[in-house]
């Protein structure tokens, strides 16, 4: 049913238990997995030389995701193409989304306050309203 799969990890652990059932669900359909890990860059940086150092942060912070993921997927058999990129996180699944032409994007639910999610939002509404596929959050 789903060919291509996208999950968005941001290494907290609602990501890595949607993670898992991404990885069940690829299992099942045979499906390409794809995983996204966005370090979040300032809005407007003063230097290109901040940008530079948040991609290479991005990198490094995100090496122990990389691990448990890789090491959760192939326990299961299941392939995972990764990508590690410094940006704004909504912007860069929903872009990377389209780009693969993913057929599934599955996110974790995040733990922020109540009155956090009223004034400003949570990223996952948010991927909810922009993606171009259909999304799959998971608590």
């Amino acid at each position: 049913m789903f060919s291509r799969i996208l999950h968005a990890n941001d290494g907290s652990e609602h990501a890595f238990h949607a993670l898992a059932l991404a990885i069940a669900i690829a299992k099942q359909n045979d499906s390409v997995l794809h995983m996204i890990s966005v370090e979040e860059i300032d809005y407007m940086p003063e230097f290109i030389e901040e940008v530079r150092e948040e991609t290479g942060t991005a990198a490094r912070r995100f090496h122990t995701v990389l691990q448990r993921a890789r090491a959760m997927a192939e326990a299961s058999h299941v392939k995972l193409h990764t990508h590690v990129m410094a940006g704004h996180p909504v912007r860069d699944v929903v872009m990377l989304a389209a780009d693969l032409k993913v057929e599934l994007l599955i996110i974790g639910a995040t733990g922020h306050s109540a009155l956090y999610e009223r004034m400003v939002g949570s990223r996952a509404d948010r991927i909810m309203q922009l993606a171009q596929c259909p999304v799959l959050v998971v608590k």
